[in-house]
């Protein structure tokens, strides 16, 4: 079941009772990832008051993982409404970081509320997106001479090579379309390649 995923980052600015709310948009694929990016966006605005975020991973009706976080503003006044737009907008892998330079003007937790959320809209409103593919892992054993014929085969379904560990055979863990392991694994077969699926 193919869903919207980001296609690149995407970054907006709102100014509000002169606070200012930078909101940034990315693809993620696991919460590790996410966190890792909000580690260098914290890097990259280290004088602002908060980095609040929000994410979901997966499809966007029915995400396998969701989280959020407040950085200091009041409990559920900035990751909630974060987290609220994404749930409203058909996209799915997908991270909003929105960092706040305070402006010295209380906005109360109505208008944090506000504020993050129309940070968050604002960039949604300019992200771009694609169709995510459904894929399968698999791992694969070979003989030295055929790593680089399977190289090929897997350029030729958009397919790609995760891992390689060499031992008396080589193990090549891959990752390709769904709509192309049919005839893939019938061209493994056909080589005498093994292979077992992953993930599916």
């Amino acid at each position: 079941m193919t869903y919207a995923i980001p296609f690149d980052q995407a970054w907006s600015e709102i100014e509000i009772k002169k606070s200012r709310f930078i909101a940034y948009a990315s693809h993620i694929k696991s919460r590790e990832a996410g966190m890792r990016w909000l580690a260098d966006i914290k890097a990259q605005q280290p004088n602002a008051r908060h980095h609040c975020w929000a994410y979901q991973i997966g499809h966007p009706n029915c995400a396998i993982s969701a989280g959020m976080g407040d950085d200091g503003e009041p409990s559920g006044t900035a990751g909630k409404p974060i987290l609220n737009v994404l749930q409203h907008k058909n996209v799915g892998d997908i991270m909003i970081i929105v960092v706040r330079y305070f402006g010295g003007i209380k906005l109360g937790a109505g208008g944090l509320t506000r504020a993050y959320g129309q940070a968050a809209q604002a960039v949604m409103a300019i992200l771009q997106t694609e169709q995510a593919v459904p894929k399968t892992q698999a791992e694969v054993i070979c003989d030295f001479a055929q790593e680089q014929p399977l190289r090929h085969w897997l350029s030729l379904v958009e397919g790609e090579v995760l891992s390689i560990h060499y031992h008396q055979a080589v193990l090549v863990t891959i990752q390709l379309p769904d709509s192309q392991v049919e005839g893939f694994f019938d061209t493994l077969t056909a080589h005498q390649c093994a292979f077992k699926i992953i993930d599916k």
